[in-house]
């Protein structure tokens, strides 16, 4: 808590008397219980903010947690985090809670009201944003938090923990135009997330610095999961001129290219080049193994912890890291075949 005026702590009891209610309510609202009425935690709330109130950071009855956010939990990119959290959470002793909520963009309005019941040491948030109020109402109980953010540039008052999405965007596209690749396709992620976009500016960036003009037409958004680069193959592959390599904005993305590529009767890489990007370990698997760009999730999961663990103690902390991506060749790239290319198209079904 700051001092008021007169260079005097305020107290619990005073805020209550503040705020019209008692000092149970008021003890009810700080560790985000629900039997409040709204109107009454928005005006308690608001005292505790008004007066600077911070718990006490080392409250003997806070668990030793760390609260990992994730709006999906369904795919091999969201493994690869939960590692690199686990790695750092263990050398502190603490336990990792998983919790999915909300959009890619924000954890659900509920989410806040959970994690003040749980009282974790921090949270680590994989999404774009986090609301004014969340801030507010996790900076009041002394929570700090950190969000692992692939998926954009966040305002400078949110910690974070990013990659160099538009140079992994440049090398994926160069490494195509330098095997002498004209014809080169794009599948992107969603076109309302920064990191898409980022993407998509250093393949445009790559063709620009190499002298080429990006086609619009080679240009798809997918949604960084297999179906979506399935079905966007298959629009470019039945192009008049085709492409000869597709550059997909995620792995998932990339291993639906490939299967967009077989139905087709293309072989990858004599006749399509692919590359993907995240470099998650079914890319090593695939047929062909993939080539891709490594974006360093295990490193960003550990990074997210370390600074979560320095503004919790006060240390001195960078609050927004980018780490760099690299390109890691493999065998699903090779230079065009010759000759103009034709339009793929599905065998037809037997029978």
């Amino acid at each position: 808590m700051r001092d008021d005026e007169e260079g005097r702590r305020i107290t619990l009891a005073e805020v209550a008397q503040q705020a019209g209610v008692s000092l149970s309510t008021v003890s009810k609202v700080l560790n985000g219980r629900q039997d409040v009425s709204p109107g009454t935690r928005e005006r308690v709330e608001a005292l505790l903010e008004a007066h600077s109130y911070r718990r006490t950071t080392r409250a003997a009855r806070e668990a030793p947690l760390i609260e990992l956010v994730f709006h999906e939990l369904d795919s091999v990119w969201s493994m690869e985090l939960i590692r690199g959290v686990e790695n750092l959470a263990k050398t502190r002793r603490a336990s990792v809670v998983l919790t999915e909520s909300g959009t890619r963009h924000a954890p659900a309005a509920d989410w806040i009201e959970g994690v003040l019941q749980r009282r974790p040491i921090g949270v680590v948030l994989v999404f774009s944003s986090l609301p004014d109020a969340v801030k507010q109402r996790l900076a009041a109980r002394s929570i700090p938090f950190v969000i692992i953010d692939p998926a954009g540039d966040p305002e400078p008052d949110v910690p974070s923990v990013g990659s160099a999405n538009w140079a992994g965007g440049v090398a994926a596209t160069r490494h195509l135009v330098d095997l002498g690749h004209r014809r080169i396709a794009i599948i992107t992620g969603p076109e309302d997330v920064l990191c898409s976009l980022a993407r998509l500016d250093g393949y445009r960036s790559a063709l620009n610095m190499a002298g080429l003009e990006a086609d619009p037409g080679l240009v798809r958004f997918g949604d960084f999961h297999v179906d979506g680069g399935y079905a966007r193959a298959l629009e470019l592959l039945r192009l008049p001129d085709r492409p000869t390599a597709i550059f997909a904005g995620s792995d998932l993305q990339a291993l639906g290219v490939l299967e967009a590529a077989r139905v087709c009767g293309l072989r990858v890489p004599e006749d399509l080049s692919v590359v993907g990007y995240d470099d998650v370990m079914p890319a090593r698997w695939s047929s062909p193994a993939l080539t891709t760009v490594h974006q360093p999730l295990r490193q960003m999961g550990e990074e997210a912890v370390q600074m979560l663990l320095r503004l919790r103690s006060g240390e001195p902390a960078v609050t927004r890291l980018e780490l760099a991506t690299s390109l890691v060749v493999r065998n699903s790239t090779a230079p065009p075949p010759a000759g103009p290319q034709a339009p793929a198209e599905p065998p037809a079904p037997a029978g």
